[in-house]
């Protein structure tokens, strides 16, 4: 009877809250628990595992759930569910903070402002290199040559590269800003050239269409001019032909006071 009591008490686990922000320090938890209970065996303690996840954070590890190892499948489950929710929270973190801006902090507020948004199992690597994208160009440039210095330390120099540098950085500020404004100036002026070209070339197509139409009306209306020229009488009261030939004229074109006593003409 002694014997069934401690067995019982032996497996009877009290797992712990899966903690999903620190899947090792809950892993460590429930080793605690397998130790106080007397579980040593790897496929009672992968069994324990299973069965606290959440359902959600099982998936992450489907596959391993579904086809377990026949050798340390609880070590292979622990290795594997720590890595890929590390790299899910690492990702989460890293959207988090790539949506932040220095804005006007100083580089050591703009540190500590990203390290109160992290989770504090965001490496010191990431969180330094998410910290350092976000700084100005040319205090990067002057980080980049510090080595060996820890995070805080390199904040501190940030602090003071800034502080020197600033009146550089708003002067590239207001230069940029200069260009800016030209360039929208530049868009405005060759948007307005454009627009009297399009104007010039409609107004000159319409004026080549119509251009043939005037000339075929001058070129008939000084036909008809030439034509009434040689039958309109000159101011002897001769008609063109009679003026021209005389008494050899074979036509006559009224009004004409031409007689055969006549003399005129062109002979």
């Amino acid at each position: 009877m002694e014997q069934e009591a401690a067995q019982v008490s032996r497996v009877a686990v009290r797992m712990p809250e899966f903690v999903a922000a620190d899947p090792e320090l809950w892993f460590a938890m429930a080793e605690g628990s397998f130790l106080c209970s007397g579980v040593t065996q790897d496929r009672t303690k992968f069994g324990y595992i299973v069965g606290a996840l959440p359902a959600k954070f099982a998936a992450e590890v489907k596959d391993i759930i579904m086809n377990p190892p026949t050798d340390g499948a609880y070590e292979k489950l622990k290795m594997e569910l720590v890595r890929r929710l590390s790299a899910s929270q690492e990702e989460k973190t890293r959207r988090l903070l790539e949506r932040e801006e220095m804005g006007d902090r100083k580089p050591s507020q703009f540190l500590r402002h990203l390290q109160g948004l992290a989770d504090p199992t965001v490496p010191e690597a990431l969180m330094k290199s998410l910290w350092m994208s976000r700084l100005p160009k040319c205090v990067q440039v002057s980080l980049a040559i510090i080595k060996d210095t820890n995070l805080e330390d390199l904040a501190t120099h940030a602090d003071n590269i800034m502080e020197a540098s600033r009146p550089i950085v708003h002067q590239i500020a207001e230069t940029t800003n200069i260009e800016a404004i030209i360039d929208r100036k530049l868009e405005q002026m060759v948007l307005g050239l454009n627009l009297e070209i399009a104007t010039l070339r409609a107004e000159l197509a319409a004026h080549h269409r119509e251009r043939p139409k005037r000339d075929g009306s001058r070129s008939r209306s000084h036909d008809r001019r030439r034509s009434q020229s040689r039958r309109r009488s000159p101011t002897d009261g001769h008609c063109w032909y009679h003026t021209r030939f005389g008494a050899r004229s074979t036509k006559c074109v009224q009004p004409c006071n031409y007689t055969s006593g006549n003399e005129g003409g062109l002979h």
